[in-house]
């Protein structure tokens, strides 16, 4: 409790500010509490006294630019940079095999649900650089899994109220396996609601194809 009176206090004091700076300063890797200060400010919002919308948008901003600025410090400055000075932003060696362990498991869409895995979020950005990720790719998988992550954090305090915490701890707890969930429903249902399309692209394409062979054929 002591941790959530210095937060109020810090609010009270500086606003909007610290939530944006502070999860900026999380995706370089800097020691800061995100999730535990979204839902906190979710509930400062419950009570009235911050607002819900201008929440959601600064801490969307300061985790995106705190990421794209991960990717791009990958991008460039490369793998023997995070080798060397790694140790620095709190991001060791063992910290990118963790990462590279993730990324062979999900591809692309860890981008997505890194936000909810503990200790992968924060190099989710340096990797996508290290192996020179497209940036568009990057920005839709890392963008929207911001705003999926912020919203749910925040939504915590918003809608419980005094009974935040204990939401908290179990978001916490399922929060990755329920991004997964999500990305599978939205899966389907894009499907299902496209599947007309779906069927007849795939009808032209394997038509084209088995036209192709039989000319061939024929010749």
């Amino acid at each position: 409790m002591d941790f959530l009176k210095y937060l109020e206090s810090i609010f009270e004091q500086h606003g909007y500010i610290v939530l944006f700076v502070g999860l900026l300063l999380e995706f370089i890797a800097l020691p800061f509490p995100g999730e535990t200060t979204m839902a906190y400010a979710g509930y400062l919002s419950y009570k009235g006294v911050l607002n819900w919308g201008l929440l959601i948008l600064l801490a969307f901003l300061g985790t995106t630019i705190g990421i794209t600025i991960t990717y791009w410090i990958g991008r460039k400055a490369g793998l023997p940079f995070i080798h060397k000075y790694g140790k620095w932003f709190f991001l060791p060696p063992k910290k990118l095999e963790v990462t590279r362990y993730w990324f062979e498991k999900y591809g692309y869409t860890l981008i997505f649900i890194g936000y909810f895995i503990p200790g992968v979020r924060h190099f989710t950005g340096y990797f996508s650089g290290i192996i020179a990720l497209p940036f568009r790719k990057f920005v839709i998988f890392a963008y929207s899994g911001a705003l999926f992550w912020t919203i749910l954090f925040i939504g915590i305090g918003k809608i419980f109220g005094p009974q935040w915490n204990r939401m908290f701890h179990l978001a916490a707890t399922y929060s990755a396996a329920a991004a997964i969930a999500l990305i599978l429903i939205i899966m389907i249902v894009v499907l299902f609601r496209y599947r007309k399309t779906i069927k007849q692209m795939t009808t032209r394409a394997f038509g084209k194809s088995r036209s192709k062979s039989k000319a061939s054929k024929t010749d």
